[in-house]
């Protein structure tokens, strides 16, 4: 059955291009900063969540640019005069005091992967005491991962992080969800013999765009940055920057995720995952929703045959030269 979308999700997207605010010339390039955490955030792709954040900027007509510091000086650089704000900041109290935090516009979430036939039942990182786990060097994984008693391999990137673990060098590797979807959507056969991928994140940081409660016209900054973010899901900015050929996401503000494809021809085949945009539109019970051309249909078997066709210019991902990770098997 097919359900329109209660937003009217193209009239929201030009009702937000419409809107305008007056910036000053000095307000309208963000001095950003952040720490480094690939695939989100890097001096050099990938760097998922400045992308994300740069694009939903330009679409109110502001621009930024981020430095990359070390996590332990990342808090005093954040609440200095000397940056306006951070696109991928997480929030304590602190932060809270002296920033304006937009919506989440995405998650880090780590999942557990270990070589095929492994337990990756594990529901808390304490649960990897004694086991080998890889992990990137130089990622700001917190204090958990170090207090878990796990045996930590640190590792030069996620490419590394699963040679690690196919070469028996490490027992389980810790990855963001968003990576472990590449490899799934990428190398799927591979994917399918020779690992085991756990079902709930070990560890969930949502991320958020924020501003210095000082910087001029920052809440309506903030306020119309969230106001791109469900178009931005709708028109596959967010498949574009993100690599990915499915999100499931809230599209129409109802609370339920949909399945957002990458093109509304998306073949004929049922989609059999999808990256979630957050944890909790992950539930297994949930009902599969899809969204095509501007609409939501309640079932598979109600989308129209059209949208069912193949796209030439989105080629089978398992067969494609993707470049934004090369995992050797």
């Amino acid at each position: 059955m097919q359900r329109p979308s209660s937003l009217g999700l193209l009239a929201l997207v030009s009702i937000a291009a419409a809107t305008s605010i007056v910036v000053s010339a000095q307000t309208t390039h963000l001095r950003l900063v952040s720490t480094p955490w690939p695939p989100f955030t890097n001096e050099a792709e990938p760097r998922f969540a400045l992308d994300l954040v740069e694009a939903a900027l330009a679409r109110i007509g502001m621009s930024a640019t981020t430095t990359v510091v070390e996590p332990a000086t990342f808090t005093a650089s954040l609440l200095s005069n000397g940056f306006d704000g951070s696109a991928a900041a997480w929030k304590d109290p602190d932060r809270e005091s002296a920033l304006v935090f937009s919506q989440p516009y995405l998650e880090n979430r780590l999942i557990l992967v270990g070589r095929h036939g492994e337990d990756v039942s594990a529901g808390s990182l304490t649960d990897l005491k004694g086991r080998r786990v890889a992990i990137v060097e130089g990622y700001a994984y917190g204090e958990g991962i170090s207090n878990s008693g796990a045996t930590l391999v640190r590792s030069r990137g996620e490419e590394d992080s699963l040679t690690q673990l196919l070469a028996n060098k490490a027992d389980f590797a810790l990855m963001d969800d968003l990576v472990v979807q590449y490899i799934l959507d990428h190398y799927p056969n591979q994917a399918k013999t020779r690992l085991s991928v756990g079902s709930q994140p070990l560890l969930t940081r949502p991320l958020y765009f924020a501003l210095r409660r000082s910087y001029p016209n920052a809440a309506t900054i903030v306020s119309r940055f969230n106001s791109q973010l469900r178009g931005m899901i709708a028109d596959k900015t967010y498949h574009r920057l993100l690599h990915v050929t499915w999100i499931r996401a809230d599209v129409d503000g109802d609370g339920i995720p949909e399945y957002v494809p990458q093109s509304d021809k998306s073949g004929s085949v049922q989609p059999a995952h999808a990256y979630a945009l957050f944890a909790e539109a992950s539930g297994a019970e949930a009902p599969k929703r899809f969204y095509y051309g501007g609409s939501i249909y309640t079932d598979w078997a109600s989308v129209p045959n059209r949208y069912k066709a193949d796209d030439p210019r989105y080629p089978d991902p398992a067969r494609s030269t993707a470049s934004i990770f090369r995992f050797v098997w």
